[in-house]
């Protein structure tokens, strides 16, 4: 492939928001092709050394498989928390269109505790993990992932993860929200047409969640619910006051 004739699209995250549902979705449109192999995702923003390697590396190692589709599209949920990865995706593909998908904060740092317990990060109990997280950064192992795998607050404060990318690509960064994008599938088409392609070729999504934690999620004291519904309060009020609109949840 060339690369000439293609737009550039990045899911940035957030993480345990329903990305990878959004990939799938997305990947599905015929003007769309998402990058692969998926997992993993690229991360190229994360890294100056992989991004300085240049788009024609870029398109090569992540798109050898597209054809004539209008975006090429890169999911990698650690962009949003990378406040250099806007400048470096700026460098290199110019003006993406940057997708955001958010949920609940409590929920998305239940989801977020689950995943890292079931795949060997966390061996405290829910409260606990979630409660340390309200006071100093923790501990973690960057040989073993790339953003930290315990920060389940912290990561929910969406308005300041929002606000390079915003800044950065002012016109092309678009802000969902999980819930809205399951109850409504006319969501997903206005995203469509806000990407520029035609709503009436998006395919149905399959029903049901992808890479959801598996059983039953773990039901919150109430008053830990209370401590962690404080902590979100501010965050939440900036964040629907950046978007002029109020928040799902």
């Amino acid at each position: 492939m060339s690369g000439c004739d293609h737009r550039h699209l990045l899911v940035v995250g957030a993480q345990r928001c329903g990305t990878t549902y959004l990939s799938r979705a997305l990947d599905a449109h015929p003007d769309v092709t998402m990058a692969r192999p998926s997992p993993p995702e690229p991360k190229v923003f994360c890294d100056a050394e992989l991004t300085a390697r240049g788009i024609a590396s870029y398109h090569r190692t992540w798109f050898a498989h597209a054809h004539d589709e209008r975006l090429l599209g890169d999911k990698s949920t650690s962009y949003l928390e990378d406040p250099h990865a806007p400048g470096r995706a700026a460098e290199m593909l110019g003006e993406p269109e940057v997708v955001v998908l958010l949920r609940h904060p409590v929920l998305r740092a239940v989801s977020h505790w689950r995943f890292s317990t079931a795949n060997g990060f966390e061996d405290r109990d829910l409260e606990d993990a979630l409660l340390a997280d309200l006071h100093d950064d923790q501990a973690w192992d960057p040989r073993r992932s790339s953003v930290s795998p315990v920060a389940y607050l912290r990561r929910g404060r969406y308005a300041e993860q929002i606000a390079p990318w915003a800044a950065a690509f002012p016109a092309t960064t678009h802000v969902l929200f999980l819930e809205e994008l399951l109850a409504d599938p006319a969501v997903l088409r206005g995203l469509v047409a806000d990407l520029g392609l035609d709503p009436d070729r998006t395919p149905t999504p399959d029903a049901g969640q992808v890479n959801a934690s598996t059983g039953d999620a773990p039901a919150l004291d109430v008053g830990v619910a209370s401590t962690l519904a404080g902590y979100f309060q501010e965050s939440n009020a900036r964040l629907a006051d950046q978007l002029g609109r109020p928040l799902p949840w």
